[in-house]
C-alpha cells in the first residue's frame, strides 16, 4: 500500500532524509520511531502529499504521490502532529465540510460523518464548538476527520502526544480498533504505545532506516542481552539460605530478593551464560523449594531503541530516560 523508494528531502545543506527506502503491506500497522530530527515528521508530510522531494519516488495504493497527488491523496486520511481544526465549528459541522473538500458525494456525506463520529466516540459531543473540547476530544475529531472519507490508508504523526493517561489508553484502543480496516503507519514518543498497537515498527535516525521488522525480530536482532534478568519466586523456609545457594550455582551471575511476604520470596536472578530456567527449576524440584514463578525479563522497546540509535553527545541520559514515556521527547 505504501512504497518508498530512494527518498530525498533537503532543507538548504542540512538532508532531513536521505536515499530512504522502505514499504508497508496491506492491512499492516507500522510503528515509525526516531529521536529528534531523525526525519519522521518529514517524511510522513511527503507521503501524504503536504511536502514536495527533492528526489525519489513514493506510490500510495499504487499511485505516484508526487506526479499523481489527487489520486494518492484520496487513498489517504492523515492526522499530522498538531491538528489544525476550526475552533468556531461545531464537530459534526467541522467533519462534513472536511468530507465534502475530501470529495465525499453530498448525498453520502452525512452518512459518512456519522460513521466517522461513531467510530470515534464523538457522539455526546458532536453538536459542540471545537473550541470548547478538550485535548483528547480535539484529537479524536482529528482522526474522525482522518477517516471520515473511508481512506485505505492512515498516516497519523504523533496521535497521542499532550494526551493524558486515560485518552492515551482510549486513543490506543480506537486506533487498534481501526486496524482490521486500514493500512496504518504511526509515528510516536511513547514506545510502550507502539510495542501495544503495531506489528512491525520501522527506526529512522539521520534521514535513513537503521532497523525494521516485528518487535519479536529486533529484539532477536538487538545487542542487548535477551535473558538479562530472571524472576524467581519460590516458598521456602529460609529467605537468606535460598539466596546463598542460588548465588553458589555455576550458571547464575548474581541474585538478589526483591520481594518476601508470607514465606514467599521473589529473587531477581542475572544469569551467567545460557538461559538457565530448566536448571532453576530443576534445582527448585531437588531442594523441596515450591515454585509460584520462573520468568524472563522482556527487554524493553526502549533499550531495544537505544542499541539501534545511540545516545549523541547532545543527548543526555534524561533526554533518552524520556523516550518511554514523556510527551515531545521525539519528533
Amino acid at each position: 500500500m505504501i512504497t518508498v523508494q530512494g527518498l530525498t528531502k533537503s532543507y538548504g545543506t542540512a538532508d532531513a532524509i536521505r536515499d530512504l527506502s522502505f514499504s508497508v503491506d496491506q492491512g499492516e500497522v507500522v510503528g515509525f520511531l526516531g529521536p529528534n530530527g531523525a526525519g519522521k515528521s518529514t517524511t510522513m508530510k511527503i507521503l501524504s502529499g503536504y511536502l514536495p522531494a527533492d528526489s525519489g519516488e513514493v506510490r500510495i495504493a499504487g499511485f505516484d504521490i508526487f506526479s499523481d497527488s489527487l489520486k494518492a491523496r484520496s487513498r489517504i486520511g492523515y492526522l499530522p502532529e498538531n491538528v489544525p481544526l476550526y475552533p468556531e465549528m461545531r464537530v459534526g459541522e467541522y467533519l462534513a465540510y472536511r468530507a465534502s473538500l475530501k470529495g465525499v458525494r453530498s448525498r453520502r456525506i452525512r452518512e459518512k460523518v456519522e460513521d466517522a463520529v461513531q467510530l470515534c466516540g464523538l457522539r455526546n459531543v458532536q453538536k459542540q464548538l471545537v473550541g470548547t473540547l478538550s485535548k483528547g476530544y480535539r484529537q479524536r475529531v482529528g482522526l474522525a476527520d482522518a477517516l471520515v472519507n473511508e481512506p485505505d490508508i492512515l498516516i497519523l504523526d504523533e496521535p497521542t502526544i499532550g494526551l493524558d493517561p486515560n485518552q492515551i489508553r482510549e486513543v490506543r484502543a480506537l486506533i487498534k480498533g481501526l486496524a482490521s480496516r486500514h493500512t496504518i503507519l504511526l509515528s510516536s514518543h511513547i514506545l510502550s504505545e507502539v510495542e501495544a498497537t503495531c506489528s512491525r515498527i520501522l527506526i529512522i535516525n539521520k534521514g535513513r532506516i537503521v532497523a525494521t521488522g516485528t518487535p519479536t525480530e529486533l529484539r532477536q536482532r538487538t545487542s542487548v542481552p535477551l535473558s538479562r534478568t530472571i524472576r524467581l519466586e519460590i516458598l521456602t523456609e529460609s529467605s537468606s539460605a535460598a539466596l546463598r545457594e542460588l548465588n553458589s550455582l555455576p550458571y547464575i551471575s548474581k541474585a538478589t530478593t526483591l520481594t518476601e511476604s508470607e514465606g514467599w520470596v521473589t529473587y531477581e536472578i542475572s544469569p551467567r551464560g545460557e538461559d538457565p530456567r530448566l536448571l532453576l527449576y530443576e534445582e527448585a524440584v531437588r531442594r523441596g523449594w515450591k515454585l509460584r514463578e520462573l520468568s524472563t525479563r522482556e527487554v524493553p522497546l526502549e533499550e531495544i531503541f537505544s542499541s539501534f540509535v545511540p545516545a549523541s553527545p547532545d543527548q543526555s541520559a534524561t533526554e533518552l530516560q524520556s523516550l518511554g514515556n514523556q510527551p515531545g521527547a521525539m519528533s
